[in-house]
């Protein structure tokens, strides 16, 4: 795309100079004008302005494309009906997220540490927190631990499944879920898959969609390609949701294709992980796959008729915590993702622990993880040994040396790739979901995550990521120190990594 918005700016301005001689001259001063107002314009207005580095770059280089590709793309001032559809369907959902005030203030109550993430996800996100109980939510750190489980749900269906993800692949995995699915959907069980289009381009046939439909699944590609390309096409459907029945859902980072459950060898060991939710809680899920599946098809739905009764006698039901699902789309002023983020690692004490695939950060949040250390936080980050993209591991690895000078410690997970997405903090607070920590992820993707407070799960994640630290080598500042050249190079690939 930028390298078209290059082509095209040099075959207007030679377009210009044969066609207008000598007035060209004027008309690119009067555009470069422009260009220096819109420029002032994103400075002014811009949340996270190293983000937007790169559009400041392509409007000043080539003002005419650059800023067409700006407003087509980065400002999603040119919107399809795709994006309107979107917008629409997300904040009519808000009637459907009710919280419990007395949920909410037992939490604040029991957890006033936490009380900033509570009400920003509750008040300003609108996802309501939810009281957990024993057995309510599982953490698998692998892929192929929560996948049996995933299908031992789907077998139990009398209602409905719903799927979102962003990649299915025909294999051992998919093909064992599609078996189900054909069955279930024979029984006149509704049967409903989405996933996106361009996240599945090389792995499922252009009509797949119209496969499952014969069988009586109901499947819609999230945002089709399309030559005519529109705001939209740049943000992609990143969500992992498995809902069944309304009773139980499933999510983490893997997606459906073999190499998430190491039945493939891709990168080394693919070290991942599912989550399983259950009772109140998978009613957020439930909402977040409707209003796509609204957004999409275009057809109005009883949201209600999907919630399932409570599964708890809460007289006999253990309380373990509370637990809040969340949702995060490209299409508003809010970053979720980032902020659920910032708010664990701003307010944590002892330690911080992350997982991520990818690490390619704004200025302020390479601040939030030096500052944390030089507070006396504990700040681990694990990133892959073996990359899945050289280039966006190239990129990951030029942040090491700020990060490991500000006391952060780095480790690559010697094995293999980490896909997982994992942040935990003091014992106390924890998230997982599919937010990498990069710009599409955290700018551009719809995304969706879990926050659990004061669970005793948070444990199991924290011990989770500690056996992955055993598993991995931790960079020295020597390693993390690169030459002249490949700085450079790196440099220059950040200003242009959101497109990555």
């Amino acid at each position: 795309m930028m390298l078209a918005t290059v082509i095209l700016e040099l075959l207007l301005i030679a377009g210009l100079a044969k066609w207008l001689g000598g007035v060209t001259g004027w008309i690119a001063g009067g555009l470069r004008i422009i260009a220096i107002f819109l420029v002032l314009k994103i400075v002014r207005t811009s949340r996270y302005l190293s983000s937007d580095l790169m559009w400041i770059m392509l409007i000043m280089l080539f003002p005419v494309m650059g800023t067409a590709f700006y407003l087509f793309v980065g400002a999603n001032l040119i919107t399809s009906r795709a994006t309107w559809s979107m917008v629409k369907a997300t904040n009519d959902s808000r009637r459907s997220y009710l919280q419990d005030p007395e949920v909410l203030r037992d939490l604040v109550e029991t957890y006033p540490e936490c009380e900033g993430q509570a009400k920003y996800l509750s008040g300003y996100a609108h996802f309501p927190a939810y009281q957990n109980h024993i057995g309510d939510f599982e953490y698998y750190p692998l892929g192929e631990d929560g996948f049996p489980e995933m299908l031992k749900a789907m077998e139990s269906a009398e209602k409905f499944i719903f799927l979102e993800y962003f990649i299915i692949a025909k294999g051992t995995m998919w093909d064992r879920m599609h078996a189900i699915l054909k069955r279930k959907a024979e029984k006149g069980l509704d049967v409903r898959v989405m996933y996106d289009d361009m996240g599945s381009f090389t792995t499922l046939p252009m009509s797949y969609a119209k496969k499952l439909q014969k069988e009586g699944i109901r499947c819609i590609p999230f945002n089709r390609i399309s030559p005519v390309l529109g705001a939209i096409m740049n943000h992609r459907d990143h969500r992992k949701i498995l809902v069944v029945d309304g009773k139980v859902a499933f999510s983490g980072g893997i997606n459906l294709a073999d190499e998430y459950i190491n039945q493939k060898v891709r990168f080394g060991h693919w070290k991942d992980n599912v989550i399983r939710i259950g009772g109140e809680a998978v009613w957020s899920y439930t909402v977040m796959f409707l209003t796509h599946w609204k957004a999409l098809s275009k057809q109005e739905e009883d949201f209600e008729k999907f919630r399932a009764a409570s599964s708890h006698d809460l007289k006999g039901a253990w309380p373990d915590g509370f637990i809040i699902p969340y949702a995060d789309t490209p299409l508003d002023n809010a970053h979720v993702g980032q902020d659920v983020y910032m708010n664990i690692l701003n307010g944590a004490k002892k330690y911080c622990y992350i997982m991520t695939p990818y690490l390619i950060l704004d200025n302020e949040f390479v601040n939030a993880l030096v500052l944390a250390s030089c507070r006396g936080v504990d700040v681990r980050i694990v990133t892959p040994g073996i990359p899945d993209k050289k280039t966006v591991f190239g990129v990951t690895r030029s942040f090491y040396e700020t990060l490991i000078q500000g006391g952060v410690k780095i480790y690559e997970y010697t094995p293999g790739f980490v896909h997982a997405k994992v942040f935990v903090s003091d014992d106390r607070t924890a998230t997982v979901g599919t937010i990498n920590l990069d710009y599409r992820s955290l700018y551009l993707h719809f995304e969706n995550g879990t926050c659990l407070i004061g669970s005793t799960k948070v444990l199991d994640i924290r011990k989770d990521v500690e056996e992955t630290i055993e598993k991995s080598h931790e960079v020295c500042l020597k390693e993390a120190r690169f030459n002249f050249f490949v700085n450079t190079k790196n440099s220059v690939i950040r200003i242009f990594a959101g497109q990555l």
